[in-house]
């Protein structure tokens, strides 16, 4: 379970601070999964990033299973059983996909192993096994192969920011039934996705709306969605976010 207290957080401005997370406390129970959502610019993924680790929190105080970890960076998180995977997956060029699931996992992965992974997350394991992850992959690609390597940790919490950002539709149809199979197995504990997709946040089971960095509304899917639908400016976010990420 993670538990966030009166988490806030700040950045220098020209003349004074700016405040993105102002005063957040949210639980994520444990195999639960999770959608974040509000507004561009409203502090989603710059909670992600306090979670992670990626950024520390001016003031409150984090804890994963009772253990404080504000304090902890994004190394020591992942060894807790934190996974994050970002907006735009790194390319490493020169690594082959087996050895980048096995550095995942902690351990020495047989071809056998990698391949039920990479078959998880919808890939002809035989196809990409031993590519390289670099730029001869599509955004796609990169994104599940990214999903895999989070499956092979077997975290207890893993974030995901955005993951619908800069892929095709049909990538993105095939990521929804990828996070379906991740809810149903369980297997990685609790899920985390910072998204505005509607298709996303009907497969949650609790939706969290942060607006000007400040939980604006929690509770779940079946509470909140539809008035998240049934406003105007939701019904537009929605639908550009949409178009944004079937990349027209």
């Amino acid at each position: 379970m993670l538990e966030l207290k009166n988490i806030s957080f700040e950045v220098a401005g020209e003349d004074v601070q700016k405040e993105i997370v102002r005063d957040i406390s949210l639980t994520i129970p444990a195999h639960k999964f999770v959608v974040i959502t509000g507004p561009n610019g409203s502090g989603k993924s710059t909670l992600a990033k306090l979670i992670a680790g990626i950024e520390k929190p001016t003031s409150g105080n984090i804890y994963l299973d009772g253990e404080e970890i504000t304090e902890k960076d994004i190394t020591q998180r992942a060894r807790l059983g934190i996974s994050f995977a970002f907006q735009q997956p790194v390319r490493f060029k020169g690594l082959e996909v087996v050895d980048l699931l096995r550095i995942a996992s902690g351990r020495q992965l047989s071809a056998g192993d990698a391949c039920e992974y990479l078959s998880e997350v919808g890939l002809c394991a035989r196809d990409y096994i031993n590519r390289e992850v670099n730029a001869s992959l599509s955004g796609g690609e990169l994104k599940r192969i990214e999903i895999a390597t989070v499956l092979a940790r077997e975290s207890k919490l893993s974030v995901f920011d955005e993951p619908e950002a800069g892929i095709d539709l049909w990538s993105f149809q095939n990521l929804i039934q990828v996070f379906e199979h991740m809810q149903k197995r369980n297997r990685n504990g609790s899920i985390v996705i910072i998204s505005h997709q509607e298709r996303i946040l009907n497969i949650a089971d609790e939706i969290v709306v942060v607006v000007d960095g400040r939980i604006a509304d929690r509770g779940p899917k079946d509470k909140i969605l539809p008035g998240l639908l049934g406003t105007p400016s939701a019904r537009e976010l929605c639908l550009r976010q949409t178009r944004k990420g079937d990349g027209r």
